[in-house]
């Protein structure tokens, strides 16, 4: 109640302030006061940028498991996945939200990154509407948005009402940073100098590093283009001038998707270039034939009856909002057949490289900044646990090796290490990374969640632990049991040998099975492990029957190595109890997630 009083208030004292404001920074004798005008723009640009915020907010915590739904199912060829992306980006309006669904689904095998490619340029495409709403000059209803949302957020019935009064009170919001801004920029109508500057804006490369630089430094395009559309609201800007101003926006936004990708996973790196790549590509083909392109846009945008000034301030914001749009779509179009190759040209500067190949212990998924949008966040830590897996299946690759041969073996996917290195590295990987997504899951678990949300969070945290649990057996027992072997001298039985390559090939094949019914919450391969679960169970009770038959036979190999097999046999079991368990938390996820659907 508090949040949404100060929310409440605050915009209530600003909107009285700003009137004044205003009227100060015209009152003395038609000059300009420059401290009340910077005060007001910059005032109603963090407004603009909170309002961006909130409404971005509220669609994604609305639209976001649906949205990821939408994603994951359709982006079967580039052309739909750039119809898909546009959708779904219109719908959130947060690229970088779209972005981050992405690189959780390359991650996790759900589309190829070739597939992404397409879903790029459709939110490239997406981002423009926030520009077309910002052209309609809805500034006068502001505050009745606000009232609507507020109204909302204060006395919808349920939580999706509560998420879309957010997104229309960041609407209004957003249109009432505008009009600050609107306001603050009225005075500059008469004010030569600034004209006169605006006026050189018409240069292409200097619009460019204006666009570029600015948007880079706010951090949103929608932002920029919207001051943009606020000076050519004002009469202050020709498309000519907007037009560079926009494709630099481009640019800079590229620069931040660049910036946040820095010590980000391999995918996300990927899709960060192709931002790049796609933008610089696309404003470097644009900026020669600008004169052109305005003349397309002055054809299809509506004209006026209005001269001078007034005509500007009439049409241009249209023509710079259809500009941006059919900038992004042209792009679109150009590119999008041409996505494989632009893949493998990534591909080449980010090339694949085994998995695991780095030492260094850290998380790869996990981003803070979308813990307040918990369908995003939970896919993140999906991916981190599915990381956890891998590193698992790792250390159960070839664990048996050392018992079997009189080498230690090296390790797969690092040849300097031995298998019993590797695995107790791995085993200090997936402590780690426990604690880390423990935490990170705790910090989603604060925010407001669905029941199945809810289940999902507290689900997640026990794979986690689980898969660490199946570490520590690993690393806890090996090594003394291998030392143990090695002091003995002796060799199992070629029964008892048998038998033991047979579980561990079992149980290896049983956490693979689990790996792949982690990544898409399948309840019905949960099922299998679950039923395999209880036939392993049965095999290692059968197999610990005959190594008691050999014992009572008093064969020597199976006396002495007794400790060592039982032992075995033992952590073996353990592992297949511990991959069941995960299959039933999977198996609950999966059918919850299932149930709500079709109650949808």
């Amino acid at each position: 109640m508090s949040l949404f009083m100060k929310i409440f208030r605050f915009i209530l004292v600003l909107s009285l302030a700003s009137n004044q404001v205003f009227a100060a920074s015209t009152s003395t004798n038609g000059s300009i006061s420059w401290w009340a005008l910077i005060m007001t723009l910059f005032g109603g640009l963090a407004l603009f940028l909170y309002g961006m915020e909130k409404m971005s907010s509220g669609m994604k915590k609305a639209a976001g498991d649906k949205m990821r739904s939408i994603l994951s199912a359709l982006t079967n060829n580039r052309y739909m996945g750039l119809m898909v992306g546009a959708f779904v980006t219109m719908v959130i309006q947060s690229s970088s939200a779209t972005t981050v669904m992405l690189v959780s689904f390359v991650q996790a095998g759900l589309m190829t990154f070739v597939q992404s490619l397409g879903v790029i340029l459709g939110a490239d495409i997406g981002t423009t509407v926030t520009a077309q709403l910002v052209a309609f000059k809805l500034t006068d209803y502001a505050l009745l948005m606000i009232a609507i949302g507020f109204g909302l957020m204060m006395f919808g019935r349920n939580e999706n009402q509560k998420n879309i009064g957010e997104s229309v009170l960041g609407f209004g919001i957003l249109f009432y940073g505008m009009k600050l801004m609107s306001d603050a920029m009225y005075p500059l109508r008469t004010y030569d100098p600034f004209i006169t500057t605006l006026a050189h804006l018409e240069n292409p490369l200097l619009g460019l590093l204006v666009g570029a630089a600015f948007t880079a430094l706010i951090q949103s395009s929608s932002a920029f283009t919207g001051i943009v559309i606020v000076l050519a609201q004002q009469g202050l800007l020709t498309l000519d001038a907007g037009i560079p101003l926009i494709m630099g926006a481009n640019i800079g936004t590229c620069i931040t998707a660049g910036l946040a990708s820095i010590g980000a996973s391999r995918e996300a790196k990927r899709v960060a270039m192709a931002h790049v790549m796609f933008k610089i590509v696309g404003v470097m083909l644009f900026i020669f034939w600008i004169p052109w392109f305005a003349d397309i846009i002055r054809a299809i945008s509506p004209a006026s009856t209005e001269t001078g000034m007034a005509n500007l301030s009439a049409v241009v914001p249209r023509q710079i909002a259809n500009a941006h749009t059919i900038f992004n779509v042209g792009l679109a179009l150009a590119f999008i057949p041409f996505t494989s190759f632009f893949a493998r040209l990534i591909m080449k500067i980010y090339p694949d490289v085994e998995d695991e190949k780095d030492l260094t212990i850290a998380t790869w998924h996990l981003d803070e900044s979308a813990v307040e949008t918990p369908a995003l966040a939970l896919d993140l830590a999906r991916s981190e646990i599915a990381r956890m897996a891998k590193i698992t299946g790792r250390m159960m690759d070839g664990f048996i090796h050392p018992f079997l041969e009189d080498d230690p073996g090296a390790d797969k996917v690092h040849p300097q290490l031995t298998i019993m290195e590797g695995i107790e590295i791995r085993e200090k990987k997936l402590d780690f990374l426990e604690k880390k997504i423990k935490k990170y899951l705790l910090q989603i678990g604060q925010e407001e969640l669905s029941d199945t949300q809810i289940a999902e969070v507290f689900g997640m945290i026990t794979i986690s632990s689980q898969m660490e649990s199946i570490g520590d057996v690993m690393e806890r027992n090996l090594r003394p049991l291998v030392t143990k072997k090695r002091a003995l001298q002796l060799d199992f039985s070629e029964e008892g040998k048998k038998e033991l390559i047979k579980y561990n090939t079992k149980v290896c094949k049983q956490f693979s099975r689990l790996e792949k019914t982690f990544s898409a919450l399948d309840p019905k391969r949960a099922k299998k492990v679950m039923v395999k679960e209880e036939k392993y169970l049965n095999l290692e009770a059968q197999y610990r029957e005959s190594h008691f038959q050999r014992l009572n036979a008093a064969r020597e190999e199976t006396v002495e190595t007794d400790a060592i097999h039982t032992e075995l046999l033992e952590m073996m079991k353990q592992i297949n109890l511990h991959t069941g368990e995960i299959a039933k938390i999977i198996y609950d996820l999966g059918s919850n997630e299932e149930n709500e659907g079709n109650v949808e």
